[in-house]
């Protein structure tokens, strides 16, 4: 039963090679694309799902009253740690974890600059990740220690053995490698390479002692089978007890593991969503993908149901049961989803890679794993199950004696079920298309916005090692040398806000005022290094004026929010400390350019927390010569560091990633879904000219012309198409409207998305459909009439 099984099918198979072939192409390539998919969202929900304790693991949040609106963020005091195992009894541990920290490693001769964190050395009772090396319950207690991935050891040590070697940091401070670290998955938040014990915070002068710095993420592990409820109650007003000063209302929360990573937004204080929304959405488009390929597979199979009538019918005369026809039917079904599940196989091992850096993902499939080829065969089943359930019933069910007689003939129906399939296809196609379209607008509509400075030749570079002590003597050389126009200190690049503060108070402030504030720091020059624009008073000019070393530039929404008529000399505090305002300027973006500019106050130098050099080179020489010249002026004055710039353009370039990802993502998707639907399409339009040959030949034999015949014949899939652009257009406005919401500056749904997404589909379909189309009305009358 089984041979004759396979021999049945193999003949039909070959019997139509060209059909088989686009019928195996469309299944190979949406199981493929919908297993690519598969593992973005697997990715993306096992994020930090792997430590053993997850059920017991939280994130200490704040939730208060700023700027008029209730907001949440995860930064909290340094001190809340050590506080919340004294006062929470159903706390077992809890650990600080800094943020990502670039330190200049030393092994010999060989330096290198490496990003890690400085945590609590009960980090690893917390979190799984495993020592290959160590002890992970001591290795962060004694001494100096260090521990370093497995990756990082063999940079720094080659083949040595790494443990108990002593790596040098920023040139000063000795640390022993006490364990090593098995590399990190790429399904986790924490991206270190080294691990440091707080107290080296504690040994470079760090303050742990304040409630109003919240400036460290807190991790809490619960002690088992501990009230969640209770512990959350106790910690809620941690902060309002030991801050007398705060707001009574202030809440502290804790939130779990699980969900982290895709339900972390927060609107008016409560969880409104996250990446779980784009994990939703690929997940629906991943089931259409695949139900798209399914119903292009029907389209193909019942397009050409008459090839196979005659078959049915003289196997149901001898007998052949209509279950054991479902089965057959069925069975080819499922034969060539297996031809086509190993196709997708070679087509998933070429695309993982482009499309796991397309994602900023490390995708991978465990090929040596038999579960993987147990869930791929169940893949395959179910896939051909779907694609061949219909034609299997459809064909299964046609009479014998009306096949047999010749006057079996298909229903060219005004609705059909192969004509909803191609409505659904297109219908999804054009969301897809639409809303590639508007993504794209809004990407264009936010880079074309006005930065508010002038990010061309504009570079930057950590003031590490020596720098800041010889700083005057840098921007003197790199300003002598012709290498730069100007130059700068700040606090952190323009494309990045590192502090913000709410604290500020001046003249007439309301004592409920709870503006949140952009937080810079410059020296001098601040203004024509960057290009900014100074609507009132001046920029810092410490030759000059020395007290503007005490002074504060406003940018005018911050002087909007504090109200002040007439700002220039007005005092402005912060933590007690006295500025006054030397400058307005315009605003500029300091970090995203979908959002309305926060109220900034830029302090001068006696706020002294520089971090960054800035330095506009000279337009009138190349970037390489240029670049040249200052490395050989910074390793002249730094010689123990690497030169490490920035383009300030190129960063800037970073903020549209997201956005840009995902429409590429959707117009890929568009893609593959439009070649499949079009696919069925042909397949449809075969069929249609197929039951249509007697029709065509007495119209050319009247006279027809191929132009009338082919417009005759096109015309009935155009109203398909049509019927799925205004099915399509409202569903995709509506979705594009609640996506731009997200973004306060956003771009508007406009008209001509809709007509080129119309235009584009008719296209497309037009030129899949000409093709059957014109072969149909060139053939001969006579032999039309003939095959009849």
């Amino acid at each position: 039963m089984i041979r004759n099984f396979f021999k049945i099918a193999l003949r039909n198979l070959l019997r139509n090679k060209a059909f088989s072939f686009i019928n195996i192409s469309g299944l190979a390539i949406g199981m493929a694309a919908t297993t690519l998919i598969i593992l973005w969202i697997q990715n993306e929900v096992s994020y930090d799902q792997f430590h053993e304790k997850k059920d017991r693991i939280y994130e200490a949040w704040n939730r208060a009253v700023f700027s008029g609106k209730l907001q949440c963020w995860n930064t909290t005091p340094k001190i809340l740690a050590r506080t919340t195992e004294k006062d929470v009894p159903e706390v077992e541990r809890a650990v600080r974890v800094n943020w990502p920290s670039n330190f200049l490693f030393s092994v010999g001769e060989k330096r290198l600059t490496v990003t890690g964190n400085i945590v609590d050395t009960g980090f690893l009772q917390v979190f799984s990740f495993p020592l290959l090396k160590g002890d992970p319950k001591t290795a962060l207690n004694n001494g100096s220690p260090i521990l370093l991935t497995e990756t990082l050891a063999k940079k720094l040590f080659a083949d040595d053995n790494a443990m108990g070697k002593v790596i040098k940091i920023d040139n000063k401070d000795n640390f022993t490698v006490t364990g090593i670290l098995k590399d990190l998955p790429n399904n986790t938040r924490f991206k270190f390479e080294y691990l440091l014990p707080w107290q080296y915070l504690s040994k470079r002068g760090e303050d742990d002692s304040t409630w109003g710095n919240n400036s460290t993420r807190t991790y809490v592990l619960l002690k088992q089978n501990a009230s969640f409820a209770s512990a959350n109650s106790k910690i809620k007003g941690t902060k309002v007890k030991y801050d007398k000063d705060e707001d009574p209302k202030w809440e502290m929360f804790l939130y779990p593991i699980s969900r982290w990573r895709l339900y972390s937004n927060f609107t008016n204080g409560k969880e409104d969503g996250g990446l779980i929304e784009f994990v939703r959405l690929f997940a629906i488009i991943a089931a259409f993908i695949l139900l798209i390929a399914c119903i292009n597979f029907m389209n193909l199979t019942t397009a050409r149901s008459e090839k196979r009538a005659k078959e049915v019918g003289i196997r149901k005369c001898v007998g052949a049961q209509k279950r054991s026809l479902v089965v057959q039917f069925i069975g080819e079904s499922i034969l060539l989803a297996f031809i086509g599940g190993l196709i997708a196989i070679f087509i998933l091992y070429i695309s993982l890679p482009p499309f796991g850096e397309l994602t900023d993902k490390k995708l991978f499939i465990d090929y040596a794993n038999p579960i993987f080829w147990l869930l791929g065969l169940g893949f395959i089943i179910l896939t051909g199950v779907i694609a061949g359930s219909y034609p299997a019933f459809f064909l299964s069910s046609f009479n014998p004696s009306t096949v047999l007689k010749g006057t079996f003939k298909a229903a060219n129906a005004l609705i059909t079920p192969r004509k909803l399939l191609v409505v659904l296809q297109f219908t999804f196609a054009i969301i897809l298309i639409i809303c590639t379209s508007i993504v794209k607008q809004q990407i264009d509509h936010a880079q074309g916005r006005q930065t508010g400075y002038a990010k061309d030749n504009l570079v930057y570079h950590h003031l590490t090692g020596d720098l800041e002590k010889n700083y005057q003597l840098v921007k003197n050389e790199l300003l002598s040398s012709g290498v730069a126009k100007a130059v700068t200190k700040t606090g952190s690049p323009l494309t990045q806000g590192w502090s913000d503060s709410w604290g500020f108070e001046w003249q007439g402030k309301d004592p409920n005022d709870k503006t949140d504030f952009d937080r810079f720091c410059a020296d001098e020059n601040l203004g024509n290094t960057a290009g900014l624009t100074f609507v009132k008073g001046r920029d810092f000019d410490l030759k000059s004026f020395p007290t503007d070393s005490s002074g504060v530039i406003l940018n005018e929404s911050a002087a909007k929010a504090m109200n002040l008529k007439d700002p220039i000399g007005q005092i402005v505090k912060d933590d007690h400390v006295e500025y006054h305002v030397v400058g307005i300027i315009k605003d500029f973006i300091l970090q995203s350019p979908y959002y309305p500019t926060k109220p900034m106050i830029i302090e001068g130098a006696k706020a002294n927390w520089f971090n960054i050099i800035h330095f506009k080179l000279n337009g009138a020489n190349s970037t390489a010569d240029n670049l040249k010249k200052a490395e050989a002026i910074f390793k002249k004055y730094n010689p123990q560091y690497p030169f490490e710039y920035n383009f300030v353009d190129e960063e800037y370039a970073q903020k549209f990633k997201s956005e840009k990802r995902t429409g590429t993502l959707a117009a890929l998707f568009a893609a593959l879904t439009i070649f499949i639907s079009c696919l069925g399409l042909f397949g449809l339009a075969t069929y249609m000219a197929e039951n249509r040959v007697k029709e065509i030949g007495v119209r050319k034999a009247l006279g027809a012309s191929v132009t009338g015949i082919t417009a005759l014949l096109s015309k009935d899939f155009l109203k398909l198409v049509m019927i799925s652009f205004l099915v399509a257009c409202p569903i995709a406005w509506w979705m594009m409207h609640e996506w731009l919401q997200k973004y306060p500056y956003r771009v508007s749904i406009q008209w001509s998305v809709f007509v080129f997404a119309g235009c584009l589909s008719f296209l497309i379909s037009l030129f899949t459909v000409s093709y059957q189309s014109i072969k149909a009305a060139i053939v001969s009358p006579v032999k039309s009439l003939r095959t009849e």
